[in-house]
């Protein structure tokens, strides 16, 4: 029994025009990289499956396409909360009697979704390491499966209410995890906008807060910029961004030991180390050659005609 209905297409088979396109709409916070990742775990998942007979998701994540993006957002959230929400036995079933809710909560290494065996999953395809967070190009084997204090590997715990309840003994799956941690950053520019309305504030003075607005003249930062660096912020925010993800280029900052301010500020591109990454980029993953084969699959079956067309000059 399906715990919802399935959308009629899953990010798994659409192709790269497809995604590109859906970036552009909907939800502003579910950048193209999200998406691909996403679909690249959706492929992922599927393929493992069939190859180690694991239980897969019944349900997959589709973005919202409303053309209102704070409708579209609220729409992929509510989606995020219905796909997380631990899998629930039938109110028919004996073992719901005796308090055993949850169909997958027997042991960490099961997701409490879709029952998948997530230590036969690292053992054979570590996704949880594959799968890495655009913004910080951290992947999600570093931020929930790893002890933030000894560094030691520990399975993210799922919660009963997805981000609130008691913790269960299951964790999520990639396909899940990346869905959750997606979930997570929607909230965050959710409750940001929140804060930022008329009524929230309103509600804040009843409560005796206090709102104080300062003049941005009158704020003095610790190191000032000069006004003619301003132009070129926007290439040094994709420098540090990159550089999270890429190992040729490196950002260096000289501190003046006397005025603690930073005098002197250095980029550096590493030729070497770009084309071994540029090398490494060339090796196609066993998930994104899967992906790959079914987008020009879905393109044969959409247009057949372009097996039996004979070449231009014949």
């Amino acid at each position: 029994m399906l715990r919802s209905k399935a959308p009629e297409q899953t990010l798994a088979t659409v192709n790269a025009a497809q995604l590109l396109a859906m970036s552009q709409q909907g939800n502003e916070n579910l950048s193209h990289a999200a998406l691909l990742e996403q679909a690249t775990a959706q492929a992922a998942m599927q393929a493992v499956a069939g190859e180690q007979n694991l239980e897969v998701p019944k349900v997959n994540f589709y973005p919202s396409q409303d053309p209102n993006p704070v409708k579209a957002r609220k729409k992929d959230i509510k989606q995020a909360y219905r796909l997380l929400t631990p899998l629930k036995r039938s109110i028919f079933n004996p073992w719901r009697w005796i308090g055993r809710k949850y169909k997958h909560n027997k042991q960490a290494h099961l997701c409490v979704i879709d029952g998948c065996d997530c230590s036969s999953l690292i053992q054979h395809d570590n996704l949880y390491a594959r799968i890495t967070d655009e913004d910080s190009g951290r992947s999600l084997w570093e931020m929930y499966w790893q002890n933030p204090i000894s560094g030691e590997s520990e399975a993210f715990v799922a919660r009963e209410k997805v981000t609130d309840g008691k913790k269960m003994k299951g964790t999520y799956c990639p396909e899940h995890l990346h869905l959750y941690h997606l979930l997570c950053k929607w909230e965050a520019e959710q409750d940001k906008a929140n804060q930022d309305s008329p009524r929230t504030l309103r509600d804040r003075v009843k409560k005796g807060v206090s709102i104080v607005t300062v003049p941005v003249s009158t704020i003095m930062t610790k190191d000032p910029q000069p006004s003619m660096l301003q132009k070129y912020e926007p290439f040094f925010a994709e420098l540090e961004k990159d550089s999270k993800k890429m190992k040729g280029i490196s950002i260096q900052y000289y501190e003046n030991p006397i005025t603690k301010e930073n005098d002197i500020t250095t980029v550096s591109f590493d030729l070497r180390i770009f084309r071994a990454e540029m090398e490494a980029m060339k090796q196609p993953t066993p998930a994104f050659q899967a992906l790959m084969a079914q987008q020009i699959e879905q393109i044969v079956n959409e247009n057949p005609q372009l097996v039996n067309t004979p070449p231009v000059g014949e």
